[in-house]
């Protein structure tokens, strides 16, 4: 997602904040472990501010923290429930 969505939409900090959430869930055995929950909270703060501040609408924020969200252990389950 982030080669689709470059540098021209997402600062150098930004795009490390989303690779950092996505390794981190990545490797979370749990959403209670290795600061999985910290990890989306991060991203959906993030989503956030770049909603505010007009840089992203909703859909594409909330494409965001769903792929960065789909890195961890409780990939896929929302949608399926």
């Amino acid at each position: 997602m982030l080669d689709d969505v470059g540098a021209a939409k997402l600062l150098p900090a930004e795009q490390d904040a989303v690779r950092q959430a996505a390794d981190t869930l990545l490797f979370a055995p749990s959403i209670d472990g290795s600061g999985a929950r910290e990890a989306l909270e991060d991203m959906a703060e993030l989503a956030e501010r770049l909603v505010e501040s007009g840089r992203w609408n909703q859909e594409r924020a909330d494409e965001l923290t769903d792929a960065v969200g789909d890195c961890g252990p409780l990939a896929g389950l929302a949608r399926s429930a």
